[in-house]
Formats: structure tokens, sequence, C-alpha cells
């Protein structure tokens, strides 16, 4: 072979491998799924403190950023979101949060929400990380239908979810209250969305290739799988109703898999 060319198809290999490792390395990633946190579940200053120690432990993580899923407090207050936010900024990483029924209340109204937006920030919201989109959604306008949001918030995350398959972004959509927590034919109760909207949203999902639901509200392990939709509600750091100790769910992301495992809460003091 000439001895230029060789140098050439040498050079252009190695170009090649090295264009390949970062696009790689963008598409891995690690996220920390939060649920519950909820002040005053499990005894005020018990969560306070539970949620400090998870904290703690997150920052230690090489994780890319933490997700909770709803719930934030039991009471929604000036002195409850306060201390929420102030323990919140204890994080070294990005935290998104989700609203839960705490939050904005089992029949939300222009009060709770607006509340709950000027107090906390946006209900519902889209970001992106490596290559990969993350739909923040309010369930709550889900489980029941209020005016002049409901509609708003079905078209918005429709319109969102079929955007990032368009663009080719692998999707995790993030809510509070789970589709269903046993099987997608069961009755509607307290845990789950109503069978219409169920229906619906595990049709949108599988359609546009969504990856994974996260969300929270069972305050016990809740995992189901649907075609390639992976569902899971996981522990909280407030209390749990499975005899599951308290933790949260490390995620870890490649080009080819999506998977997760529980993450203990350490002892605090005064448990």
């Amino acid at each position: 072979m000439n001895l230029t060319i060789c140098y050439r198809l040498t050079f252009f290999i190695i170009l090649i491998s090295s264009l390949s490792l970062p696009l790689k390395a963008q598409s891995t990633f690690s996220f920390v799924q939060m649920c519950d946190t909820q002040l005053g579940m499990g005894g005020y200053d018990h969560d306070v403190k539970t949620f400090r120690q998870a904290v703690k432990q997150i920052n230690a993580l090489e994780a890319d950023f933490v997700v909770i899923c709803g719930d934030l407090v039991n009471d929604a207050s000036d002195s409850s979101y306060a201390d929420f936010k102030s323990i919140r900024e204890g994080f070294t990483l990005p935290s998104y949060l989700v609203s839960g029924n705490h939050d904005v209340g089992n029949v939300p109204n222009d009060t709770s929400l607006q509340y709950y937006r000027k107090t906390i920030g946006k209900d519902y919201y889209r970001f992106r990380h490596k290559k990969h989109a993350f739909v923040v959604t309010n369930t709550q306008l889900w489980k029941v239908r209020v005016e002049n949001e409901s509609e708003k918030h079905d078209q918005w995350v429709k319109k969102t979810i079929i955007k990032q398959k368009n663009e080719r972004y692998p999707t995790f959509v993030l809510g509070h209250y789970p589709l269903y927590t046993e099987d997608p034919e069961e009755a509607d109760h307290y845990y789950n969305l109503p069978d219409t909207t169920r229906k619906q949203l595990l049709e949108l999902f599988v359609d546009n290739n969504v990856a994974a639901y996260l969300s929270g509200h069972t305050h016990k392990l809740t995992i189901n799988q649907y075609r390639q939709l992976q569902m899971v509600s996981g522990e909280t750091t407030s209390k749990n109703f499975d005899n599951r100790p308290m933790g949260f769910r490390l995620w870890q992301v490649s080009a080819d898999t999506v998977k997760h495992h529980f993450v203990p809460l350490a002892p605090v003091e005064g448990d």
C-alpha cells in the first residue's frame, strides 16, 4: 500500500474513534429518583432529618441530577415550603421538582395552582440532558378535570412527547400518580389514574417510544412493565407503607440500557 494512503487511512481511523467516544459518553449518565419527601408525613422533624440525609448521600454520588416525584410537603404552607427549599438548596447537583396532590390539592383550583407556581415554580415543563428528554407532568390535572387547566396540560404533554420522538430524543416522563398499580385494566382507586386517561397515556407513551414513567404517591415500591415502558414508583424519605427502608432510586442510562437500583438511607439521629 502507498505510504501516504496508509498514513491517511490511519489518521481517518483515529479521527473516527475520537469522535465516537465522546458521542457514546454523552449518552451515558445517571440520575436519582426521590419520592414523597412530604415534610410532615412521617413526623415533621423526622422528615426534615431524612431529607437532609438524602441530600448528603446524593451529593456523594456521581449522579448528574435528581428528580423529586411530588408531594414535596404534607401541608403546603409558607413555612413548610421554606423548610423544603432550604434543604433543597443543599444539593450540589441540579434538582427538578414534580407537583403532587399534597402540593396543589386533591382538587386543584386557581388559588392552589398559582400558590405552587409562585412558591415553587412551574408544575409542568421539559428539560433535556445528554440527548435525552424529561417531561415533567402535573398528574393532578389528570386525576381530576380542572377547568381551563387540564385541557391545556393535556395538549402540552401530547405535543411535547411527540416532538421528542420526532427529534429522536429518548424520553422519560415524570409524574406523581402512577398510571396503575397492578394491572392496566384495574378499577379506578386512590393510587392510580382514571381508566380512560390511563389508557390514553399508555398509548401515547408506547407510540412515542417513552422509555420510562417515574412517579411516587404509593409510599411503597411499585414496579410495572408495559411493553417497552418501565414504570416505577419508588421508596420515600418520609414514610413507607410496605416496611421497606427509606431511600431513593439511582437510575443508570446508556445508549442501549435503562436500569435502576435502590439506595437505602443511612440512619439519622433520633431514629
